[in-house]
């Protein structure tokens, strides 16, 4: 901003997860797209008057063509000027159940169906190490990831 002070983004991170797998987005699609080379959820921003879920509905159909049935709010994560010029406020999705066919070429990148048990050992952001795991349990989270450029400096979470 002209001000000097971060801007404010608010978007979505959803997760599909079926029979063991959770759908990953490897972003290799978009020259100097932050998080190129990364696996990570599907998801976006926000649009002006729309609801998360409406959100997350778009986005999930956007990049990968399927319909979300059935899903979960499973926490809120905050990203302070995590790409050196905005706050991220991030709604985190976990979709259960959804119809339609997998796209063959999303506009993010290449589309997998990854083993629960291998996504760790893919190229995640560090704080999606340590959150990942949270869509497992029951309850809500509210956290907040400090970066330092591609660097996770610091990290906190509530739950509820």
């Amino acid at each position: 901003m002209a001000d000097g002070r971060p801007g404010l983004r608010l978007a979505t991170l959803i997760y599909v997860r079926s029979e063991g797998r959770t759908l990953m987005v490897h972003r290799n699609r978009k020259p100097g797209d932050w998080h190129e080379g990364r696996h990570n959820g599907l998801g976006g921003k926000l649009e002006p008057g729309e609801s998360p879920e409406q959100c997350m509905q778009r986005e999930l159909l956007e990049e990968s063509g399927l319909t979300a049935l059935t899903w979960r709010l499973n926490g809120m994560i905050t990203f302070p000027t995590f790409d050196r010029s905005n706050d991220w406020y991030v709604f985190v999705y976990t979709v259960s159940s959804y119809s339609g066919s997998l796209l063959s070429d999303s506009p993010e990148g290449d589309l997998l169906w990854v083993p629960d048990g291998e996504l760790q050992d893919l190229n995640l952001w560090p704080g999606d190490r340590i959150f990942l795991p949270w869509l497992d349990r029951d309850g809500f989270f509210s956290a907040r990831f400090m970066y330092d450029g591609p660097e996770l400096i610091d990290h906190t979470a509530v739950w509820y």
